[in-house]
């Protein structure tokens, strides 16, 4: 690990808007804020973009980032903490151990910004909006509490869309290209550092916002690898 890594992963155990692998936090986050506003988490948040974004836009919400890299975490907390950002935490641990940290529905909403597509698919059960994971999400979001994924990955694109078609899920906006609309929400228009980047130089955003508000039959979960299996054959076509 680089002297630069090492510096960052030692300065987060000081600040006070990081937690790692905190015990006690289940259902306490506004013992942690001082307040009951709505909390939305932003995850793979990498250097925390949109945690601190939205923070700066709602001051009347609370914003958790969620990261197993310290060394990026470092990056969003710091930003908080010179911006005088109260209403922003990070929380450094693994996305599949979320339900460790959050009861039944202390989450308003999510935010999934440019996480790895996982694009072999042999990792297709690691991609953060897999049935697998949305069935986590469920147990800590509230009532038609809603997720967003940004992503510049056409196959995650997609494979989200055959999810949210395969399992008659509530999707609320669908756009292909996101900047290529007319308008564009002032969320939907903070940047990370992995979209400036462009590393699937796809030269597209897509953009979904979809509810998990029904049971996800795992009897589906075969369709579904049946399906995205075919998507891949007719793509080497």
């Amino acid at each position: 690990m680089g002297q630069k890594k090492l510096i960052r992963f030692e300065a987060i155990k000081a600040f006070p808007n990081v937690m790692e692998y905190p015990e006690n936090m289940k259902g306490n986050w506004h013992i942690y804020f001082k307040n009951n506003h709505p909390i939305t988490l932003e995850l793979a948040c990498g250097k925390g973009e949109y945690t601190t974004g939205l923070a700066s836009m709602y001051s009347d919400r609370n914003f958790i980032g969620i990261d197993i890299k310290g060394n990026r975490i470092w990056r969003g907390a710091k930003t908080a903490i010179d911006e005088g950002l109260h209403n922003v935490a990070f929380l450094r641990t693994e996305i599949d151990k979320i339900t460790d940290y959050f009861a039944a529905d202390e989450i308003a909403e999510i935010w999934i910004t440019f996480p790895d597509p996982q694009l072999r698919m042999s990792k297709a059960k690691k991609r953060l909006t897999h049935p697998k994971f949305l069935r986590l999400y469920q147990q800590l979001l509230q009532p038609n509490g809603t997720i967003h994924l940004k992503t510049d990955s056409p196959v995650l694109y997609q494979f989200t869309k055959t999810i949210i078609d395969l399992y008659t899920l509530e999707c609320e906006v669908d756009f292909d290209d996101a900047y290529r609309q007319t308008t564009i929400s002032k969320e939907l228009a903070i940047q990370t550092h992995y979209e400036k980047l462009d590393i699937a130089n796809s030269n597209k955003i897509h953009y979904l916002q979809f509810k998990v508000n029904k049971v996800l039959p795992t009897l589906l979960d075969v369709t579904l690898n049946e399906r995205i299996h075919e998507q891949s054959d007719s793509g080497r076509g």
